[in-house]
């Protein structure tokens, strides 16, 4: 049976991937490597925690002897952790350097003496900065904005280099915006909706004018799983979710699925080196025969209504670990 060690696998992305790749791959066993930060709950992925498939260990990527002695039981790996949270990032960059840039160095250093067949690194859009016109191919010059993206950027020439240098199959994926279940409720989807749930406003940036392309987190689980087993080792793939909306046309849909009009808007003091647009070209992708089917409205409510039967869930963590400013 094939073995696949998943970095980040209680994360919003990594736990919702863990359900539709176990449910999916049959004859594949996963290792979870999960330090459990403030955003990776291990109550995302406890109900595999009986299935002899799944074994979930408490760890950080960081921790060489640790990440040696997994990368010796398996014959993939998947690297989805990371410190994703932009504003984040502007207030304590460090530690995301430490995840996003030593930790990918500490697996990709250990996976020189393992026989791999693949190591997919997930990485992100806002590595290639904002685009006014046209979209990002997956040839463009790096020009990262926030310490989140230039950590990732970093974390992406890395695995090109050791795969270059040691051979390593590497494969690069780069993701436009998530949403969906488990999503932390500090990213504005999120965000919005258990606001609105509580009565609460939705703070917009500067005017609502940025613009993002949003794809629902189940698609992004199908584009790994079909990058697992179609991708071409060495490549970048850009991720896309064909669905790009300025902040303030996502907050009218969000705000038009509760019944609510602009009076639930507060707008607050911009973020710093805010990135007006991103948009990527996913061409090289459905040349293999990927596509995305779903659309932001049915997904959206889909979205909202687990927010609503999950409210336990969400409330704690607003709670307990966030406070909006």
């Amino acid at each position: 049976m094939n073995r696949v060690l998943v970095t980040g696998g209680s994360g919003f992305i990594g736990s919702n991937f863990l359900r539709y790749f176990l449910n999916k791959f049959k004859d594949i066993s996963v290792i979870n490597l999960d330090k459990l930060t403030y955003a990776g709950l291990r109550s995302n992925t406890v109900e595999h925690e009986t299935n002899p498939r799944y074994e979930f260990v408490h760890g950080d990527i960081c921790n060489a002897e640790l990440v040696k002695s997994l990368m010796s039981r398996v014959d993939s790996v998947i690297h989805f952790a990371a410190e994703t949270h932009v504003d984040r990032s502007i207030d304590s960059p460090d530690e995301f350097v430490r995840t996003n840039v030593l930790g990918t160095n500490t697996l990709l250093n250990a996976a020189k003496n393992a026989k791999l067949k693949r190591f997919i690194h997930f990485s992100t859009d806002e590595v290639y900065g904002s685009i006014k016109q046209g979209s990002f191919t997956e040839t463009f010059p790096l020009d990262p904005s926030s310490p989140y993206s230039a950590a990732k950027a970093a974390s992406d020439l890395l695995a090109l280099a050791y795969h270059k240098t040691h051979g390593i199959p590497v494969i690069i994926m780069r993701c436009t915006n998530n949403y969906g279940p488990y999503h932390f409720p500090e990213k504005v989807i999120p965000l919005f909706i258990t606001n609105l749930i509580e009565g609460k406003k939705v703070p917009l940036y500067a005017k609502g004018g940025n613009v993002r392309d949003w794809l629902y987190v189940e698609d992004t689980a199908r584009a790994v799983s079909f990058v697992f087993e179609h991708g071409k080792i060495g490549e970048i793939y850009n991720v896309a979710g064909r669905c790009e909306l300025s902040n303030i046309e996502l907050t009218g849909m969000i705000l038009k699925e509760f019944g609510k009009g602009e009076e639930m808007i507060q707008y607050v003091k911009d973020r710093l080196a805010h990135d007006f647009r991103y948009s990527l070209d996913m061409s090289k992708l459905e040349a293999l025969g990927f596509e995305i089917t779903s659309t932001i409205h049915d997904n959206l409510r889909k979205t909202i209504d687990w927010y609503r039967a999950n409210e336990a869930w969400w409330r704690k963590l607003k709670a307990d670990r966030y406070t909006l400013k």
